[in-house]
């Protein structure tokens, strides 16, 4: 199947997911993770209508943005682990880094976007696993607390929610706590009422498992495979 057959598939199952969950499909944004895939793949997921995507590293951005930059209204997000040496190329050439999991990378991103003159989206990533293989803060760890409560004082940052890796499971239902567990967790910040954070975004989910997950209540679904096939390296 073509990539935008394949996109197209990928909307009918995200319009039953959401059905099943009483839910429209409009609060569900489809983002095509697009890391190790070229820039001919990307710009033909563009012209199929997808408009968001999500890469690993700074690196391979950089590579393919002179390539890219002639798609309108496409938005950029960091999905993979940020090191704070690579925050400021990071600021100016992601729309959204998705990945935060530290107050000294916050404050580097705030510092390098206030530079920019301009605000970043940015998503908390929670390690609901507790995988020490994988990135993200505990979701009871007191930095997870510092960051929401230095969302005040960066003014270049804003938090709007969270996302999550869950551990592999081949079962689709092996993440459904993991999603309900974010979720939950998402539910009690915002219930904090905390000044300069609106935590709306619920970012999780992927090939194999995007349909619990949005039944869970993800808003932003990261699919790689199912768009644009199997990778050929890492």
């Amino acid at each position: 199947m073509s990539i935008a057959e394949n996109i197209a598939r990928v909307r009918e199952r995200i319009a039953a997911a959401a059905q099943r969950a009483i839910r429209s499909p409009d609060e569900v944004k489809l983002m095509g993770v697009s890391k190790t895939f070229s820039a001919e793949l990307i710009r033909e997921a563009y012209a199929a209508g997808l408009r968001v995507f999500g890469e690993n590293r700074v690196q391979e951005l950089a590579g393919k943005a002179d390539a890219l930059r002639d798609l309108p209204g496409a938005e950029w997000h960091l999905i993979g682990h940020l090191q704070t040496n690579k925050a400021a190329k990071a600021t100016e050439l992601f729309d959204a880094v998705d990945s935060v999991d530290s107050v000294r990378l916050a404050q580097k991103l705030n510092g390098f976007a206030a530079s920019a003159g301009k605000t970043l989206p940015i998503l908390i990533e929670i390690n609901v696993g507790g995988e020490t293989a994988k990135s993200g803060l505990a979701p009871t760890s007191t930095e997870l607390d510092q960051i929401l409560q230095g969302a005040l004082q960066w003014a270049n940052l804003k938090i709007q929610g969270l996302m999550t890796v869950p551990p592999y499971s081949e079962d689709p239902e092996g993440s459904r706590p993991y999603f309900s567990q974010l979720r939950k967790i998402r539910d009690t910040i915002a219930a904090r009422g905390l000044p300069n954070i609106s935590p709306a975004v619920l970012s999780m989910g992927m090939s194999h498992d995007f349909e619990v997950a949005i039944e869970e209540g993800a808003t932003c679904v990261r699919v790689g495979t199912a768009i644009f096939g199997e990778r050929t390296k890492a």
